[in-house]
């Protein structure tokens, strides 16, 4: 049922009154990071695996994809809300999860989650999260899907997943294109540590401690994550977590249309569309390449939203006219938190819901539902 409280949308700029013109584009934020950021943690939160050719591809998949407008459709005012998972936000977007964001700025994950709270979009905490899960679900005020990544201590696993549920999680996203950590070449050469302040702090103590230790030609993120992480991951775990969950469940890390209809077999919610922003197997294909096959395969069984590359309200209109329910917004929402901490955050998201609704209406579409209905081409 709609909430009529909710906003179609922030509509002021929390940076407007604050020095110099704020950004016009989320891309702008992306240079207001990089000159604060180390060097460093700048390649951490903007580099890929490999090559980066698959981090390439998300952008250019989607700077092919040409939304055909309906014209004397007679909308004026579209309205940007749209539902996720049952529940109406102003915005059928969500942020993405991403770890160890006090790298990003001091306030970290609450700030990012107050600001979709404020915006009225849903904020994903991960695992790898550099705040407790209960300390961000307490400060919020809005929904967070908690995003579980598959560790070797299976009581750990189910540790996290009462924790999630204690704290009033409202969904849970799991994680399943990261048996190991893909190999990223910035982080290789760069040495990339963790500095002491930031850390795992769903975690254990002493449970971090290689993600702290700086070793020569070597990512201690990796090393972490390859003692920790369980890289045989299977269906009959997803399973168990379907089993052992109450809450609706996303699979986030799905490419092949076959997977997609084998989690919606499963018992899953959603599937998000993701090759983890070109962080993973590099060579995988351009999410926006495979949007439309999976949305096939899995029929309405399941929800199913992009992630991986989205950069503007007409992205998040291109997603929708490919058939997605809605979308991941990740790296632009981290250039934000850097640049301004959480009113950065909000100004983003401000400007995500304007772009939307520009679209929106340059689209001839009253709702996101319509843009789901627009047909789309690559050809130029």
């Amino acid at each position: 049922m709609a909430d009529p409280a909710l906003p179609d949308g922030p509509l002021t700029d929390p940076l407007a009154e604050a020095g110099p013109p704020p950004p016009a584009g989320l891309a702008d934020f992306a240079e207001l990071a990089r000159a604060v950021l180390p060097p460093e943690v700048w390649d951490f939160v903007d580099g890929g695996s490999g090559a980066e050719t698959t981090l390439a591809a998300n952008r250019a998949a989607l700077d092919r994809v040409a939304v055909l407008p309906r014209v004397l459709t007679g909308v004026e005012s579209p309205r940007t809300r749209g539902a996720l998972l049952g529940r109406e936000h102003a915005m059928p977007v969500a942020v993405a999860p991403m770890a160890y964001q006090r790298l990003l700025h001091p306030d970290g994950e609450p700030a990012l989650a107050a600001a979709a709270a404020a915006a009225g979009v849903p904020y994903a905490l991960s695992t790898l999260s550099s705040t407790p899960v209960e300390e961000v679900t307490a400060g919020s005020g809005g929904p967070i899907w908690f995003q579980l990544y598959w560790l070797r201590d299976r009581a750990l696993v189910a540790d996290l997943l009462d924790r999630a549920h204690t704290a009033g999680c409202a969904a849970l996203m799991v994680t399943v294109d990261v048996p190991v950590l893909g190999r990223r070449l910035r982080d290789v050469r760069n040495a990339f540590a963790l500095p002491p302040h930031v850390v795992a702090a769903n975690l254990p103590g002493g449970r971090d401690d290689l993600a702290h230790t700086g070793t020569p030609g070597v990512s201690a993120i990796a090393a972490h994550t390859g003692a920790v992480f369980a890289p045989a991951l299977n269906w009959a775990d997803l399973d168990w977590l379907r089993q052992r969950t109450p809450l609706p469940l996303l699979v986030k890390g799905i490419l092949d249309p076959r997977d997609a209809v084998r989690a919606a077999e499963v018992g899953a919610d959603a599937v998000v569309v993701s090759n983890h922003g070109g962080r993973q197997l590099d060579g995988a294909p351009a999410t926006a390449t495979v949007l439309p096959e999976v949305v096939a395969a899995v029929d309405g069984r399941a929800e199913v939203l992009l992630d991986s590359g989205v950069r503007s309200g007409t992205d998040v209109l291109r997603a929708l006219a490919l058939g997605a329910t809605g979308v991941l917004v990740g790296r632009p929402m981290l250039w934000a938190l850097a640049a301004g901490g959480r009113a950065g955050a909000e100004a983003a998201l401000a400007l995500l819901a304007t772009e939307l609704r520009d679209a929106l209406t340059l689209s001839g579409c009253a709702d996101p539902g319509q843009a789901r209905q627009l047909r789309t081409t690559t050809g130029g």
